[in-house]
């Protein structure tokens, strides 16, 4: 049984910064592509960054490169989202995903496990 455990997200002002961290059981974290989504009420739920399972490549939506970087700590099996430059419309719940591929993915379909998910609100 694979779990994911979200933490990190909160309330911040415009320009603020947030680190998302996600927690994964299992014993072959190492071998997984990893994601992290996000979904405002009503709408789909969408891809902010992806990771490969080496660290070695990564994706950012439009939207957040510059601003947001994803990275992956093997040893403690624990992938993170540094949110710099935040802004209002990056509020959203934000879902970390884990996928038994190592490549990079940008589908919610290419992802097998999920987080419960953690609310990132930024007010302007």
């Amino acid at each position: 049984q694979v779990q994911l455990v979200e933490s990190g997200g909160g309330s911040v002002q415009a320009g603020g910064s947030l680190t998302l961290s996600c927690v994964v059981s299992g014993r072959i974290f190492g071998s997984y592509g990893m994601g992290w989504f996000r979904q405002v009420p009503g709408k789909e739920r969408l891809i902010v960054a992806t990771i490969t399972s080496s660290g070695g490549d990564t994706y950012f939506t439009d939207s957040v490169k510059g601003r947001f970087t994803i990275s992956r700590d093997n040893a403690k099996n624990t992938v993170y989202l540094q949110m710099n430059s935040l802004k209002p419309e990056d509020t959203a719940v934000y879902y970390c995903a884990a996928r038994q591929w190592a490549s990079i993915a940008l589908r919610t379909a290419d992802y097998k496990y999920w987080g419960q998910g953690t609310q990132v609100t930024v007010s302007s």
